[in-house]
């Protein structure tokens, strides 16, 4: 198919490189569905999202609904006759109606190798899990959650130190690469869905800030995987105490290893040096690496135990 009529819907950085290829591989989307601005950052300035401030820059027409399941905006997109819808981190679920506007369906750009990790957060989940590889699927969509036959899929190891920034990098820039590869020969059907083995499907939740919080009657090796899957976001952390007037601190850990047994109490500070803040938990012990104060940029260890002293404290 020459010069299909596209729409492109999606929301943050995962969705702008997948946009970008789709641009530079000569597809220009007739239009952009992407999520409505939201104040952001600590000033909570409202900001528009990364896909619509790349599609204002290429002349590229922009919708913000709230909600797809409106007449009119239903019946927008209609007009627009498009080929094919292609969805990458959006945010909205699209609506059966919606999902039958594009004459060729609706094509999800994914961040795992369906059918593992359906849903809304496939690279945190992928780290939390201990999975040693992850990937992008190109998948028809269908009303059910990420379950749509596949078209085609490319798997990605899992580094051993990967947080789920420098994850969601390098997948982004595989769903870009596997997008703008594939995309003609979908269109042309020369690429053939296969369905998914929903006996083998796992699920990846939504996360809530409450979920990247350090339970030290966890093993190490679990809370070393937490750090890293929540890093950048929310960011890994736990509570303090400082002393009966101050109260406790609420400390982000932005990187950690596990290391060997101390045998203390689960979340006792069993030593903190230049080399980490080594707290005990249920099986080893997660020596602390990056922290940060409320308030204050990120430091090394070293650095952190010049501001607060943790030895011999029980953290929770």
């Amino acid at each position: 198919m020459k010069n299909p009529r596209v729409i492109f819907a999606g929301t943050p950085e995962f969705a702008l490189v997948a946009l970008s290829a789709l641009v530079d591989s000569g597809v220009a989307p007739v239009a952009v569905l992407t999520q409505p601005d939201r104040p952001a950052g600590r000033g909570k300035r409202v900001t528009a999202s990364a896909v619509k401030r790349y599609a204002e820059e290429h002349g590229i027409a922009v919708m913000q609904p709230v909600t797809l399941r409106d007449d009119g905006v239903v019946a927008q997109l209609r007009a627009l006759e498009p080929d094919v819808m292609i969805v990458a981190a959006y945010g909205l679920i699209l609506p059966q109606n919606v999902l039958d506007i594009p004459s060729r369906g609706c094509l999800n750009v994914h961040a795992s190798v369906l059918p593992r990790w359906r849903g809304a957060a496939p690279i945190q989940a992928a780290i939390l899990a201990g999975d040693e590889s992850s990937g992008v699927s190109l998948m028809s969509m269908t009303k059910g959650l990420d379950c749509g036959p596949v078209f085609t899929a490319e798997p990605l190891t899992i580094a051993p130190d990967e947080t789920a920034g420098s994850l969601h990098d390098r997948l982004a820039k595989l769903g870009g690469e596997l997008l703008a590869a594939n995309l003609q020969d979908i269109l042309d059907e020369k690429i053939v869905a296969v369905a998914q083995d929903a006996s083998a499907a796992t699920y990846a939740g939504k996360i809530n800030k409450a979920d990247a919080r350090l339970d030290w009657t966890l093993s190490a090796v679990e809370l070393e995987r937490r750090v890293r899957a929540y890093n950048p976001v929310p960011g890994a952390f736990c509570i303090a105490p400082v002393d009966k007037n101050a109260g406790s601190l609420r400390i982000k850990c932005w990187s950690a290893r596990s290391v060997a047994d101390t045998g203390a109490v689960p979340g006792t500070v069993v030593s903190s040096g230049p080399d980490g803040i080594v707290v005990a938990c249920a099986s080893g012990a997660l020596c602390l690496l990056e922290l940060q104060l409320p308030g204050r940029r990120r430091v090394r260890a070293r650095e952190f135990a010049d501001q607060l002293d943790l030895s011999g404290r029980v953290l929770s």
